[in-house]
């Protein structure tokens, strides 16, 4: 009958075996699957790196960015870099963040930060609808 002897299901008792074409049984699990990865959000993380002493203009644009990426259903993650002795004062740069996250409320909620470790403070924002 050119039929092969498949374990369908090892871990039960007794354990179940089918006759089919294996060939024809692959493939329909490797249809299933392909086809559960069709249906998955695919949530990435964009990243906008800032310094504490940030113009308003490069604000302004980082925050159009941030926006764009918000609203296209991306996660933010802003990394504020810290070079020489501004690493004395984080709370400039906290201060900076803080400004983001205002100004970002309408769409993104905050989903984790981090404290001032060293050379960076990391802050990641997450739209509020989920993906459109």
């Amino acid at each position: 009958m050119e039929l092969d002897l498949v374990e369908v299901s090892p871990e039960s008792k007794p354990p179940v075996a089918r006759l089919m074409d294996y060939g024809k049984y692959k493939y329909e699990l490797a249809q299933k699957a392909k086809e559960s990865r069709k249906n998955q959000v695919k949530i990435s993380v964009k990243e906008i790196q800032l310094k504490p002493k940030i113009d308003t203009n490069d604000f302004k644009i980082k925050l159009q960015k941030s926006r764009k990426f918000l609203e296209t259903g991306d996660k933010v993650k802003f990394t504020m870099r810290f070079r020489g002795r501004e690493a004395e004062h984080p709370e400039f740069g906290q201060k900076v963040l803080d400004n983001y996250k205002e100004e970002l409320s309408d769409i993104a909620e905050l989903e984790s930060t981090s404290n001032p470790d060293g050379r960076s403070i990391t802050m990641v924002l997450a739209p509020i609808g989920g993906k459109k």
